[in-house]
């Protein structure tokens, strides 16, 4: 701590400017409260994960960002298709079809731009926002965290002190990693392979902005994701044994699985690719606990879940939004604790765990959408209540239902949600 300065003084230092914490950021500036928000990147920078939830809409309604989506011209996404390995296509999940309200549509959005918005938001409502800020260290006062010694940009090192800190740093995992509290998944250990076209087919009509979920052999899957400026995110999930099973060279792999992929083979037919094909650990993974005294993990750096359903964006802004909350009704009562974070976590928890009972669902030898749709079709509004993001209710027949289907699939013994409680 010798030499230096003896710190800034906030309610609540949130590291990380991702969409976890540029909502938490807005959401706590929204409430009122002195936050900084230390983000170690210059934006905008790229980042996957570009298809949104539709229950996304009241995150976004709450921060106040639904007009940027129809100024960016961002693809409109009415629903989900899945295609088999045959290239047979499912009959898409509508949401209008469930769902009578705006947040049935929802979009695609280029991230490097998305993620600025909602940072340049949070600054707008508030948070004091500082990039090239690189958080190093948790600073405690006894058992509860008091602030962070962040690197600054230009050089030297900087205190940021505080009654709450919110870990937001996504995958880097921040405070999960130096607690020892970071846990693999072993049931989900997935790797992707990916890249960008331009010039690729789109499907008519209300499909043109669809997510399409291609499978390919052993459960794995192609994503095909339309972008704006005729632009696709496609990318492939799988085990590595299976992506690596003759080379290791992505761009040979890619190649591979895409030729042998009948319906992406053809949507990609006419474009370009534009893009290095990149290569990521899907490895799932959850933190032992959400928080301490002082202090809280959201998005990424609590929980990573497979992407198949493309959850990732829309936990990241809902745990966003629920920590601050809990922070703020923590310093409202006199102090943030663990304690603080029992709602919070159980809820999250929750939802995660819904989720994860899908995505092993879809992962299992035997398992059809389509003919679990044709065998229980009163079931067709709770399995779009999953795709769609409305997790924090009980699905519990759906998986109940499931459980024909899935011999992996087991309902595991949930804490009830907020509401559900007697």
């Amino acid at each position: 701590m010798n030499g230096m300065d003896t710190g800034e003084r906030y309610d609540c230092i949130v590291i990380g400017g991702g969409p976890a914490g540029a909502t938490a950021g807005t959401v706590l500036a929204q409430h009122g409260r002195r936050v900084a928000v230390l983000e170690r990147e210059a934006f905008p920078r790229y980042h996957i994960g570009e298809s949104l939830m539709p229950y996304t809409w009241f995150t976004f309604e709450r921060l106040g960002v639904l007009d940027w989506f129809e100024q960016a011209a961002c693809p409109k996404k009415y629903s989900v298709q899945f295609v088999s390995t045959t290239g047979k296509v499912s009959q898409p999940f509508y949401f209008f079809e469930t769902i009578e309200h705006p947040c049935s549509t929802t979009w695609q959005v280029l991230r490097s731009d998305f993620d600025r918005m909602l940072l340049d938001n949070a600054r707008a409502k508030g948070a004091d926002v500082r990039q090239g800020t690189v958080a190093r260290e948790l600073l405690m006062d006894g058992e509860r965290a008091a602030g962070v010694r962040a690197d600054v940009a230009g050089g030297g090192s900087r205190t940021f002190r505080a009654d709450a800190v919110i870990d937001a740093t996504g995958r880097d995992t921040f405070l999960a990693s130096k607690l020892g509290w970071k846990r693999r998944d072993p049931d989900l250990t997935k790797i992707s392979i990916f890249t960008y076209y331009r010039g690729a087919k789109r499907d008519p009509g209300l499909d043109e902005g669809a997510t399409t979920v291609a499978y390919i052999p052993e459960k794995g899957w192609f994503w095909y994701i339309p972008l704006p400026d005729d632009v696709v995110s496609v990318g492939v999930v799988a085990e590595a044994d299976y992506l690596y099973r003759d080379t290791r060279d992505p761009e040979a792999i890619f190649a591979r699985e895409a030729a042998d992929c009948i319906w992406i083979a053809d949507h990609l037919s006419t474009g370009t690719r534009i893009e290095p094909v990149r290569v990521t650990g899907e490895f799932s993974y959850r933190a032992e606990a959400i928080g301490g005294n002082g202090f809280c993990l959201a998005g990424d750096a609590f929980s990573f879940l497979d992407p198949v359903f493309s959850t990732g964006v829309f936990m990241a802004l809902k745990s966003g939004e629920m920590a601050a909350d809990a922070v703020h009704r923590g310093l409202d009562t006199g102090g943030v604790t663990a304690e603080t974070f029992v709602d919070y976590e159980r809820d999250m928890r929750w939802a995660l765990d819904q989720f994860r009972q899908l995505v092993l669902s879809f992962y299992n030898q035997t398992f059809s959408f389509r003919d679990f749709i044709r065998a229980h079709p009163n079931l067709h509004p709770r399995l779009v209540d999953a795709l769609v993001g409305n997790v924090f209710a009980d699905l519990g027949p759906l998986f109940e239902a499931l459980r024909e289907f899935s011999a992996r699939t087991s309902r595991p013994e949930l804490a009830q949600p907020a509401g559900t409680r007697t």
